[in-house]
């Protein structure tokens, strides 16, 4: 009997495992002419995505892999960003448990040359109410602000009506707090439990408003992106990867203007030099670019015996406040 119950208990945990399969999804980040921008798949629906297999070394290679044969892409800088197995996360079409095991990778323009089967897409085509640097975007104003409050105010318990207000008012900066760039994932989860984008409103919706503005991604892709823009923006504070973005040479400009880009904030730019000639995190090359109109401007390049030297503070970004 005991031996029985032993093997009972080893097909249930087997049958378990064969209920679930493991996904590996790349976040990689440039920053090109277009802006910060992700590699995707599919016509821009998708991020780089396979199975993880028993031929793959580690999940790292396995991931690296499937860049590399769905993108043409090598993959540079990479990082485990998080790990998703919600049961409602890929929809109620797929039987089976899908855990996700995102990466966030990062790379520079000069490198994304390549097949037309991938493509670079502004990220802010997925979000744009994230970005600030021309003020509040008016999609916040004219489209957002007034939908979420609606939800807010809509069925429920007058407690639950001032939470959602509240949730939406801290996320989307309404009525006097301060943006805060960091809040991309809470944004989206809002937008997604008011079902006011697409990824929340599949199948028939008699009805229903249509989506807001925002380009939509295939299962939970759009939430893992946005997963991957507040760790970056996050990271880009204390620890130096925004120069894994950029050439081994660069205008100062060029660095602020990377920052702000991925940020969605304007920097305060006597300040923001202080801060990085502070830090030591540049030095000259002795190169000027050879612009013609207007004066060269000096060429600089990352200081990497810094982290040999010291933990790096960060930028501790100067935004100012639109």
């Amino acid at each position: 009997m005991r031996d029985h119950a032993a093997a009972s208990r080893r097909e249930a945990r087997s049958s378990k495992v064969h209920d679930a399969s493991v996904d590996l999804i790349a976040v990689v980040v440039a920053v090109t002419d277009q802006g910060p921008s992700v590699l995707t798949v599919e016509q821009g629906s998708a991020l780089p995505s396979g199975p993880f297999e028993l031929g793959h070394r580690s999940l790292q290679s396995g991931l690296r892999a499937w860049v590399e044969q769905q993108t043409g892409h090598q993959l540079g800088y990479i990082e485990q960003l998080y790990t998703f197995a919600d049961s409602d996360r890929i929809g109620e079409q797929r039987q089976q448990r899908v855990i996700s095991i995102s990466y966030l990778a990062l790379t520079r323009a000069e490198q994304t040359a390549g097949p037309a089967k991938r493509a670079w897409r502004r990220w802010y085509d997925y979000f744009p109410w994230e970005d600030h640097r021309a003020g509040i975007p008016p999609i916040i104003t004219e489209v957002l602000q007034p939908r979420l409050l609606a939800w807010a105010d809509g069925a429920g318990q007058n407690q639950m009506k001032r939470e959602r207000r509240q949730r939406a008012a801290i996320a989307f900066g309404f009525d006097g707090p301060d943006w805060n760039e960091e809040l991309v994932l809470q944004r989206y989860e809002l937008l997604y439990e008011a079902a006011l984008i697409e990824e929340a409103m599949r199948g028939p919706q008699p009805g229903a408003s249509p989506p807001v503005p925002g380009v939509s991604m295939t299962a939970d892709h759009r939430r893992i992106l946005a997963t991957g823009i507040a760790r970056l923006r996050s990271k880009i504070k204390y620890r130096p990867v925004v120069f894994e973005l950029l050439p081994p040479s660069f205008t100062f400009l060029q660095l602020q203007r990377t920052v702000e880009a991925l940020s969605g904030r304007l920097l305060h730019k006597p300040n923001f030099r202080r801060l990085i000639e502070q830090q030591e995190l540049i030095e000259e090359t002795g190169e000027a670019t050879a612009d013609t109109v207007g004066r060269p401007a000096k060429l600089f390049r990352f200081r990497r015996a810094v982290l040999d030297e010291r933990v790096v503070a960060g930028t501790k970004l100067p935004l100012s406040r639109a």
